[in-house]
């Protein structure tokens, strides 16, 4: 699809630099993010207590990253009074760094389950079945920072479209984890605790669903939350 946002048409280059400045801080923070998912991931599969603490302290610079780039948004809007296709950037943006924060607090909850399960002394090789639901929603967050760059609408659709694969990956641990507990009652404890991890996934592939409806948004300047993939596609036909 034609990328219809240009952000370095204007006759200013200081101003020009300054919407690509805070373009590259979000892609910047988006990749620090995905590492921290990465991370508290491995540490969940590993039983690696010190990769768990380091994704909780961590954080801080997520939340760095959040605040710089509010504060550079907010002096654009301060300074420049940016009007059409810039302010829509500029929402977007403001838009697109709360979810990636998000991420980075779901991140959070996989370390600190991490370190309750490590200290509960469970083996948790038996806990694979976050393995595959972990992949996907790292493989759908990657590609969402990747048309967040790209500004590829295209990209973005088959991101929100494959993110119901993430929910019913979800749904079947949930109910696998729930035959567990029912079977043997010491495991509850431990079962739940996988259930948050797995809840925690859940939710960051909603985030990476957002971030790619901004990215239609930003680049068709067309609202498409809250609506199917299929209302989407026909939306965007139309426009």
């Amino acid at each position: 699809m034609k990328q219809d946002l240009n952000i370095t048409g204007h006759i200013s280059k200081r101003y020009n630099q300054e919407l690509e400045d805070i373009r590259c801080l979000l892609i910047e923070m988006g990749e620090l993010v995905i590492n921290q998912v990465e991370d508290g991931l491995n540490c969940l599969l590993t039983s690696n207590k010190d990769l768990a603490q380091q994704v909780i302290i961590n954080d801080k610079k997520v939340n760095q990253f959040e605040i710089r780039i509010d504060e550079a948004c907010t002096h654009i809007i301060a300074t420049r009074q940016p009007a059409a296709s810039d302010l829509r950037l500029i929402l977007c943006v403001i838009k697109t760094i709360t979810d990636i924060e998000r991420i980075g607090d779901e991140a959070v909850k996989l370390g600190r389950n991490a370190l309750k399960l490590i200290n509960s002394e469970k083996d948790l090789r038996q806990f694979k079945e976050l393995k595959h639901l972990g992949e996907q929603v790292l493989s759908n967050l990657h590609l969402a920072m990747k048309a967040y760059a790209s500004l590829d609408v295209e990209l973005a659709l088959q991101v929100i479209e494959q993110d119901e694969q993430i929910n019913i990956e979800f749904d079947n641990i949930s109910r696998l984890l729930i035959t567990k507990m029912m079977e043997d009652p010491r495991e509850i404890k431990n079962s739940l605790r996988i259930t948050w991890c797995a809840r925690a996934l859940e939710r960051i592939g909603d985030h990476g669903k957002n971030i790619c409806e901004y990215v239609v948004l930003l680049v068709k300047g067309k609202d498409v939350r809250h609506i199917s993939v299929e209302q989407m596609k026909q939306t965007l036909e139309e426009f």
